[in-house]
């Protein structure tokens, strides 16, 4: 998500893997790889590994 608090924009994490939280590190491209459309995924606490995987209803 983009904020524009002035001249700068600043990105905050929303899909909970960014390792500087709440900013966005852009841990979610390497994720998004991986990923398929219709599955839900969720990840370790170090938000590195897949834990579990299911539809996403």
């Amino acid at each position: 998500m983009e904020i524009k608090p002035s001249d700068k924009s600043v990105w905050v994490c929303q899909c909970g893997l960014s390792q500087d939280m709440p900013m966005c590190d852009g841990s979610h491209s390497k994720a998004r790889k991986n990923e398929q459309e219709g599955k839900l995924y969720v990840y370790d606490k170090a938000c590195q590994d897949v834990v579990e995987e299911k539809d996403d209803v």
